[in-house]
């Protein structure tokens, strides 16, 4: 499971059972007091083996203010759930996912419903390249 985190919003992507393609699932509110809960239905129906949360980082690497909260989500989430969480570079996944979304010819009311769930997918799809190719 690939998690987009931002102070308002978190995109959840999934993967298939191989882990080879990534596919966006849905939108949750960072504020939602049953966030956690909906996390773990999740993880219980799609039978979860891990989760990927993007890190917000800035061009030249180094973290933005919002890494502050990834960073505590990956943490808490790792306790909570019983499993594996790695943080993983998010750079650009937003402004792919809104290309993306453009070229799909979609409107600006449904981008903004899908743009945080499709750059979960981008970023958990990124995740999978890689580790699928590292030695």
């Amino acid at each position: 499971m690939g998690l987009d985190y931002g102070t308002v919003r978190i995109g959840v992507a999934l993967s298939d059972g191989l882990r080879l393609a990534a596919h966006p699932h849905e939108v949750i509110r960072s504020d939602d007091p049953q966030r956690d809960e909906r996390l773990r239905e999740i993880v219980v129906e799609y039978e979860v083996t891990g989760i990927v949360v993007g890190l917000p980082t800035s061009l030249d690497g180094s973290e933005t203010t919002s890494a502050v909260g990834a960073r505590r989500l990956a943490a808490h989430l790792e306790s909570e759930l019983d499993l594996p969480v790695v943080l993983s570079d998010e750079r650009f996944t937003s402004k792919v996912a809104e290309a993306a979304l453009l070229a799909a010819d979609t409107s600006r009311a449904k981008r903004r419903q899908a743009i945080d769930k499709v750059a979960a997918a981008v970023m958990l799809q990124g995740y999978l390249d890689r580790t699928r190719l590292a030695p």
